[in-house]
């Protein structure tokens, strides 16, 4: 008996499955003399090319195919059609192309589980076209015309379908399950919607719906997973929609839906554990309702334009773990950091752009010694906040990111920052501190010692991190450890010089130093932060030559010196081969062979044709490049 290999009682093979066993090249059209075959599993391999003419008619009693996650390519062909015999059939994550035509599916009367996802299929999604359905699966109702009796599950996401999701899904009665997100699909969502009363996971994000979500969908009781985001909705939140009280996770976030917020009743859904409404247009209050749902672990109201204050209510939810509300008109920062620091499982805390024009709250006995014991994440940047870095963050010892950049805060960098065990990424910049770079930041475990390194959790957030530069979501982090560890303090008053220490930060991959008063020598033990990507220490008052030691950092892909009074010869080979000429602007005694001044005493009029030329693809590089660098430092970034 062969492994993955069964046969009945008269040697005639019944199950061939052969899952993850690094299977490459095409099926062959041999499999198709197989005529017993039941079940079929080709899945996690590296097959390639199309499927053979009328492959699937070939198995007439086949019940299960799974040939999804390989490489298959090509149409499913107008002349194959599925066996009534099968119940289950995965095509996902392949590269099949084309419309699936109706007679594909035309006798398959027991189909419990058809799923198309994550391919290249395009044109309309006509799959149940009710004139191609067998008699034997169409009932009469009398609530509708026909209730079909067909798969429980329906999988055709990731692919270029379009047009308006199929008005004949909405008489399969039967079905448990609807994947058609990440298509084109347009036009609203038809009422009908409703009468799929075993519907469990409906998701239809990342298309073009349009209209309001319909006023009945609470007759969906079974609901559990709602998944509308990344559309064009507008409208508010039906009252009906509370009906769902069986509802797990409800992700509304990316349209344009509108309305009081507090005026709609969350308190039915007792089962909730994730309710992301970010990117919308919700006004009034914090929904009050919202702390009855005592199950909820995550919570995203971001970018809305909710107002007042958080209320202690909130400290009603035990295991509340991820809380975004940045990106609103929310008050009272010292009543918010108080009652949030109740709420003891606590990991990831986004209010940026709140509280504007207020005082960051420095009393030390604001928090209790348990509040904020399992905070990974705060962040507060871009509120305006006034005063000075608060004493009571010292105590949050598994804090690993913190930003408050973009406030108006004073004094000094505080030398604890370096008892931090956890912090590998701190965001500063665009304040108004001051004082020296305090030498105990050097020291941060988590960017000097590997085993520290090695300790960053690998556990997915309930939501992802979204960085907003330049107004635009364009990077998205589902875990911590993916976050870059840098330190920025750009666009402060910090003086002095750059301590030597700093080579000890050995697995910052990004240190921005910029537009600051820093004088003195560039310290050569940067050389030694050989996991470094980006280097801006431009805009200061430093003088000397840029270490020559520099070109062994081989991931240094954004270099900034400009604007300094820097002299000498710039280094030449790996990586700054790549850098632009706007990296160095602004220091006169700088000199190479393909900067304006050379450093034989050359004026540029006097250089080599190819060395002009070479010139010349630096400042074409530079201009986009250059621009790019700039705009990403001046735009900031901002959690969500």
């Amino acid at each position: 008996m062969w492994e993955g290999v069964s046969c009945d009682n008269d040697d005639r093979v019944i199950h061939l499955l052969l899952p993850s066993r690094g299977l490459v090249g095409s099926i062959s059209p041999s499999v198709a003399n197989l005529s017993h075959l039941s079940q079929f599993n080709l899945s996690q391999n590296r097959l390639s090319g199309p499927i053979p003419d009328g492959f699937f008619m070939a198995f007439k009693r086949l019940v299960v195919v799974d040939l999804s996650e390989n490489r298959l390519t090509g149409k499913l062909s107008d002349f194959d059609k599925l066996m009534s015999t099968v119940k289950t059939v995965n095509l996902s994550s392949n590269d099949f192309q084309g419309t699936i035509q109706y007679a594909f599916v035309q006798q398959a009367v027991n189909l419990k589980s058809f799923d198309v996802s994550n391919n290249s299929f395009s044109g309309q999604f006509l799959l149940l076209s009710v004139k191609f359905l067998p008699q034997s699966s169409i009932l009469i109702s009398h609530e509708i015309s026909f209730v079909v009796q067909f798969p429980k599950f329906l999988g055709a996401g990731f692919n270029n379908l379009s047009g308006d999701v199929p008005s004949d899904i909405y008489i399969v009665s039967s079905l448990q399950e609807l994947y058609l997100s990440a298509n084109s699909l347009s036009g609203p969502i038809n009422g009908s919607l409703v009468n799929l009363i075993n519907l469990r996971t409906l998701s239809l994000y990342d298309n073009r719906l349009t209209g309001t979500i319909p006023q009945d969908i609470g007759r969906l009781s079974n609901l559990e997973n709602l998944f509308l985001q990344k559309n064009l909705l507008n409208g508010t939140l039906p009252p009906s929609l509370a009906n769902c009280t069986r509802l797990v996770k409800l992700d509304l976030s990316f349209n344009f839906l509108e309305g009081e917020l507090s005026a709609f009743d969350f308190s039915k859904f007792i089962q909730l554990r994730s309710v992301d409404l970010v990117n919308n247009s919700f006004s009034g209050g914090l929904p009050a309702s919202l702390y009855s749902c005592n199950k909820l672990t995550a919570i995203r109201l971001a970018n809305n334009k909710l107002n007042g204050e958080i209320s202690p209510g909130i400290m009603g939810l035990p295991s509340l773990s991820f809380l975004s509300l940045s990106s609103n008109c929310l008050n009272n920062i010292t009543s918010a950091i108080q009652i949030l620091s109740g709420c003891k499982n606590l990991r990831i805390l986004l209010l940026s752009l709140n509280f504007f024009d207020e005082s960051l709250p420095d009393d030390d006995s604001l928090i209790g010694s348990d509040g904020f014991q399992n905070l990974q994440v705060l962040a507060l940047n871009g509120c305006r906040l006034t005063g000075q870095i608060p004493m009571w963050i010292s105590r949050l010892s598994k804090l690993e990111v913190l930003d408050l950049s973009r406030n108006n805060i004073t004094g000094p960098i505080p030398y604890w920052f370096g008892d931090l065990p956890n912090l590998f990424q701190l965001q500063l910049h665009r304040n108004l501190l001051s004082g020296q770079f305090p030498v105990e930041l050097t020291g941060l475990r988590r960017l000097t010692t590997k085993r520290s390194a090695d300790q960053v959790d690998q556990s997915f957030l309930e939501f992802p991190i979204f960085f907003e530069p330049n107004n635009a979501y364009n990077l998205e982090y589902n875990k911590l450890s993916n976050l870059p560890p840098e330190i920025s303090i750009q666009s402060n008053s910090i003086s002095g010089t750059i301590p030597t220490e700093i080579g000890q930060l050995k697995f910052i991959t990004a240190l921005d130093l910029s537009n600051n008063n820093f004088s003195g020598s560039i310290p050569d033990t940067i050389s030694n932060l050989t996991n470094l990507e980006e280097l801006d220490i431009s805009s200061n008052h430093l003088s000397g030559q840029i270490p020559a030691s520099f070109k062994n950092l081989h991931f240094l892909s954004r270099f900034n010196v400009a604007y300094n009074n820097l002299d000498g010869p710039i280094p030449v080979g790996g990586q700054f081969e790549t850098f632009p000429n706007s990296s160095f602007e602004g220091n006169p005694g700088l000199c190479c062979e393909f900067f304006p001044r050379s450093c034989s005493g050359q004026s540029e009029t006097t250089l080599q044709k190819g060395t002009k030329r070479k010139i010349f693809n630096w400042l074409s590089f530079g201009i986009g490049y250059g621009i790019s660098f700039n705009l990403g430092v001046q735009a900031g970034l901002k959690f969500l």
